[in-house]
C-alpha cells in the first residue's frame, strides 16, 4: 500500500535513470531556457557526492576544474531540465563525498580508472511495468479509430 506522498512521487519521477557513483567523471547535458531560445548546454567533470540515490530528490554533485577556477553544480536527477547523464570514467573511491578533492591539483587530483561497459551503465531501459502499461494504453486507443 502507497502513501499518498509516494504516489505522488513516483508521477514524477523518471523511469530511466543511469547508475551515477560518486568518483565517476560524467558529462551532463541541460537544457537552458533564455528569452525564447532553448538550448542544451554541457558540463563534464567528476562527481564528488552523490544524495538520496532512490528517492525523487536524488542529486549529485560535480566539479570541474574551470580557467584555473573549481566550478560545481549540483544537478536532481529527476529534473525534467536535465536532457542526459552520461557515465565517462569510473574511478576507485572508497567514500561517498569527495570534498578532499577540492584542495588537490594537478596529478595528486588524479583517480585511479576502473574498466567498466560503458554501453551497460549509459543504456538505460524502461521498467518492464511502465513498457506493459504504454503498450495496454496503445492497444485501446487503436479500436477506437477504426
Amino acid at each position: 500500500m502507497q502513501s499518498v506522498v509516494q504516489k505522488i512521487e513516483q508521477k514524477y519521477k523518471k523511469h530511466a535513470v543511469v547508475d551515477v557513483r560518486s568518483g565517476d567523471t560524467v558529462r551532463v547535458s541541460q537544457k537552458i531556457k533564455e528569452g525564447n531560445k532553448e538550448r542544451v548546454q554541457m558540463f563534464e567533470g567528476l562527481v564528488i557526492r552523490t544524495d538520496r540515490p532512490n528517492s525523487h530528490t536524488s542529486s549529485i554533485t560535480v566539479r570541474r576544474i574551470a580557467s584555473g577556477v573549481g566550478v560545481e553544480k549540483t544537478y536532481l536527477l529527476h529534473s525534467p531540465l536535465l536532457v542526459k547523464v552520461e557515465v565517462v570514467k569510473r574511478s576507485n573511491v572508497r567514500r561517498n563525498y569527495l570534498g578532499y578533492m577540492r584542495s588537490l591539483r594537478g596529478k595528486s587530483a588524479r583517480l585511479s580508472g576502473v574498466d567498466f561497459d560503458k554501453t551497460a551503465v549509459n543504456t538505460v531501459e524502461e521498467q518492464p511495468e511502465l513498457q506493459t502499461a504504454t503498450k495496454d494504453a496503445t492497444e485501446v486507443e487503436a479500436p477506437t479509430e477504426a
